[in-house]
């Protein structure tokens, strides 16, 4: 077992998570029920409103600033989804929206960016999810993940989707690698 301290707990990790982790190069997420915790208000107009975390926010501008890989993989179909998340450094053809065999998008991505499977973490919390969560080489699931995914999944958090979940995994990744650590000058000028 390993022992990784972050600002959200310590964390003891298996030897064979923790080598899986040491491999990471890139991170792919869901969003509704990952980035958030699964809600969706509707406006007048039929657009679809999520409600993000702003640790899970700075977690994934940190593992830009790094030089990791990102990746959205979502059911969802809004523009705002782009919007959302170009702001934090991910390209608009790294945001597949739509998506239903999200196995042949996260192999896309993979293939475009020369990534083997085993250097992606995936984080899925439904049943679309699972096959890309045994694909993948780390395959997460929130606290609050459908038992499905939970058992498909290398490692369910403690934390809940749209609660520090987004966070807790890119630190986990970052600190095991020796990378969490946040220069003012290059985050200024990253975002």
């Amino acid at each position: 077992m390993r022992v990784i301290n972050s600002s959200l707990k310590e964390l003891e990790i298996s030897d064979a998570i923790y080598s899986k982790i040491l491999k990471i190069k890139a991170f792919c997420f869901d969003v509704d029920g990952i980035m958030t915790d699964g809600s969706v208000a509707v406006s007048d107009n039929g657009e679809f409103l999520r409600s993000y975390n702003a640790k899970d926010g700075f977690g994934i501008r940190m593992s830009a600033m790094k030089g990791y890989g990102l990746g959205i993989i979502t059911g969802g179909r809004s523009k705002t989804i782009v919007q959302r998340f170009e702001k934090f450094g991910i390209k608009e053809e790294d945001i597949y929206l739509d998506s239903k065999a999200k196995i042949r998008d996260f192999q896309d991505f993979c293939s475009r960016h020369g990534y083997a499977p085993e250097e992606v973490i995936y984080c899925g919390d439904d049943l679309p999810d699972v096959p890309v969560l045994r694909f993948s080489g780390l395959g997460i699931a929130p606290a609050d993940a459908m038992e499905e995914v939970q058992a498909a999944a290398d490692y369910v958090s403690i934390f809940p989707a749209g609660k520090r979940f987004v966070r807790e995994i890119i630190e986990i990744v970052l600190r095991a690698q020796g990378k969490w650590k946040l220069d003012v000058e290059e985050y200024d000028k990253a975002f």
